[in-house]
């Protein structure tokens, strides 16, 4: 996995801008600490920084190709899983290899089968090639958005990177913050394609982005299509089960030591008996992690988290006979201000999952002492139907984005709470931002024909989940990971199991009365019993009091000190939750208390010309 940067101008000699293409590739060293490179021709120049996990002294980039008709080269982020049978491949198309790394493969197949390349890779990857055959920068995106890839036009070409802070560290691009990025940062809602920075976009998933002298063109090469399934659930079972052996035995080939996250929930429990029953036919055992927190005796079960994780991971380590390591949090860790502050510079936003990210970033800083690689059971609850709301008829009735509608209904929380009630309805008008992306989501989806009304509206439910949600959820694990040079795979996210799911009725998807009930057939014979039946829990948190205690004293500093990021936020009414006893702080008031924190970090790092109309 890596960072990768690039500035294309048909007017300037790029040769001559070498430190600003060096300032935009530095800031990426968290992505890649193993190595860095730049290659540079007069309107092209590419930046690269590695984490090194296939061909370990081969893939060093950007990877270049001289060909009879000019320079072809790239700056490669991510992994393309089928490289080897693409390889195979390409050798009987007459191509010769001279590194066994997976991005020479993406660079020799785009020199044979050109735009069309992206229909031949299963992976995850964002990535850039110039093609000085034709003077033509393509940019190409992961099908489900797992990896992230930004781009700001200019006068005369374009800039892009892995991250926003790689396009802020180009002496042009300004850090400004516009009434449209507002909506996005308090609206808790991700429009695919838009940036919270002015001027700045991503890369949709799927999606190919072209820039040559006639300028800038997009083209959608995936996106999700409606079809019939004709399977019937057995056979429905079997394909699933395949589907997820052959992704989980792509994603573990590696050249460095590699885990699963383990939570004892039944996605990651899936993935950890898949690779172990895997690994085991290579003579090896695999290796697991679990995050805890401590004094795990005072935990309350809520309507999120009905069950503690350790007791089910130990379970499926017992099961499955891993080599485990349990990873425990103090509140004083959590609530660190480095570690807030290493959160917020890893996502380059103030809002994202307040502690949750926090406890997230710590946990894959534990595991990289370990691995490189970890396996994650990520997009299960939306590829499957997992989340409680998903069987909830009074979030199914309304036309509104499912977690916006469950979050005002269990337990009475919102993410919106506490936050300026004057910038939120009449600045923002976020209620109207909601109700139009959820209308323009829905609108891309076709309808079959004599389908039923409530099919539809589930097939619709899943759709938004899958292409609004996920987004922020892969986006957030990348940028953890990421942020300590971790590479976290996604094997349920192969796109093959994806359409597959996608178009399987929702009552074969609930077929024995429960959630993810196709995923917990399909990996029946390899699990615990108790593993099994265990509802579903959300990522779970500290409930210990002294972390709340602890957020309390630090938003009254920021309240003694008229800090800026609370003119954002209800003043009495912070300034009421960070006065009363920890235990008497509701749920609405400590995760504002953490996005008060956020912001308040991000304005001092970022330091952005907001522009609000």
């Amino acid at each position: 996995m890596c960072g990768i940067a690039g500035w294309i101008d048909f007017q300037l000699d790029l040769e001559r801008e070498l430190p600003a293409l060096h300032a935009m590739t530095e800031t990426m060293i968290c992505r890649g600490p193993d190595a860095g490179g730049t290659w540079v021709s007069r309107c092209a120049a590419l930046g690269h920084r590695r984490l090194a996990v296939i061909d370990l002294e081969g893939g060093v980039q950007p990877m270049v190709v001289e060909t009879p008709d000019g320079t072809v080269a790239m700056t490669y982020s991510g992994e393309a899983y089928n490289f080897a049978e693409l390889r195979d491949e390409l050798r009987r198309r007459g191509h010769e290899f001279r590194t066994t790394s997976d991005t020479e493969v993406v660079l020799r197949g785009y020199l044979e089968w050109g735009l069309e390349l992206a229909d031949h890779l299963n992976g995850m990857y964002a990535f850039g090639i110039w093609d000085g055959r034709v003077d033509r920068l393509v940019l190409v995106r992961d099908r489900l958005g797992i990896k992230p890839l930004y781009y700001h036009p200019t006068e005369h070409g374009v800039l892009f990177g892995s991250e926003a802070k790689v396009l802020l560290a180009h002496p042009s691009v300004a850090p400004v913050v516009d009434t449209d990025g507002f909506r996005e940062l308090f609206g808790f809602v991700k429009e695919p394609g838009r940036s919270v920075w002015a001027g700045m976009h991503e890369v949709k998933p799927g999606t190919m982005v072209t820039v040559d002298r006639s300028g800038l063109r997009e083209h959608v090469y995936w996106r999700l299509e409606v079809a019939e399934h004709r399977d019937d659930t057995e056979t429905t079972v079997r394909r699933v089960r395949e589907l997820l052996e052959d992704s989980v035995a792509k994603q573990l080939v590696a050249d460095v030591p590699q885990c699963v996250l383990l939570s004892g929930g039944l996605d990651s429990s899936a993935l950890t008996a898949l690779a172990g029953r895997k690994m085991a036919t290579w003579g090896e055992r695999a290796r697991t992690f679990t995050v805890d927190f401590e004094q795990p005796e005072a935990f309350r079960p809520d309507d999120w988290r009905g069950s503690q994780d350790a007791p089910f991971a130990r379970a499926v380590v017992e099961h499955v006979g891993t080599e485990h390591h349990n990873i425990v949090l103090d509140h004083q860790e959590l609530a660190n201000p480095e570690v807030r502050r290493a959160t917020v510079t890893a996502r380059d936003l103030p809002f994202g999952f307040g502690e949750a990210d926090n406890s997230l970033y710590l946990l894959f800083k534990a595991i990289r002492q370990h691995s490189t690689v970890a396996l994650s059971g990520e997009s299960a609850d939306e590829i499957f139907g997992g989340y409680p709301w998903f069987h909830l008829p009074a979030v199914q009735e309304v036309e509104m984005f499912p977690w916006v509608t469950a979050s005002g209904l269990v337990p009475k929380s919102h993410p919106t709470k506490l936050i300026d009630p004057d910038l939120l309805l009449r600045t923002l008008d976020v209620p109207g931002y909601w109700a139009q992306r959820y209308a323009d989501t829905v609108a891309q989806l076709p309808v079959i024909p004599g389908e039923s009304a409530h099919e539809q509206r589930m097939r619709r439910f899943c759709y938004v989940h899958l292409t609004s949600l996920l987004g922020q959820l892969l986006d957030r694990k990348d940028r953890m990971s990421m942020a300590v040079g971790l590479e976290v795979r996604v094997p349920i996210c192969d796109h093959r199991l994806v359409e597959y799911v996608f178009n399987t009725p929702w009552a074969m998807k609930t077929f024995d009365g429960r959630e993810k009930s196709l995923l917990r057939a399909a990996v029946a014979d390899v699990l615990p019993q108790s593993v099994l039946e265990r509802r579903k829990a959300l990522y779970p948190n500290t409930q210990e009091l002294r972390y709340v205690a602890e957020l309390q004293r630090q938003v009254g500093e920021l309240l003694s000190g008229d800090h800026q990021a609370v003119e954002f936020f209800d003043r009495t009414a912070l300034t009421g939750a960070a006065h009363n006893a920890a235990e008497a702080v509701s749920r609405d008031e400590r995760e504002a208390f953490e996005r008060v924190l956020d912001l308040a970090v991000w304005l001092d790092l970022y330091r952005p010309t907001i522009k609000l109309s």
